[in-house]
């Protein structure tokens, strides 16, 4: 498809509406999948450092009570 200049464009032969709305849309969708999955990762590390803390206790107060 061929446009005569920029505003061209930016109409899209009259479909603008249509067709903006479906790349803002698209843009926002994987905008939110990106900033859930980076949450995700840092919960589920936070998790992860919390467990290996939580084992490293255990593993201390197991030495702990052997020498008592």
């Amino acid at each position: 498809m061929h446009f005569e200049s920029f505003s061209d464009f930016l109409a899209m032969g009259g479909y603008a509406t249509y067709v903006w709305s479906a790349y803002g849309i698209s843009f926002l969708a994987m905008l939110w999948i990106l900033l859930s999955s980076l949450q995700k990762k840092r919960r589920l590390m936070a998790e992860l450092k919390n467990k290996i803390a939580r084992e490293q206790r255990i593993e201390d107060a197991k030495k702990l009570e052997n020498t008592l």
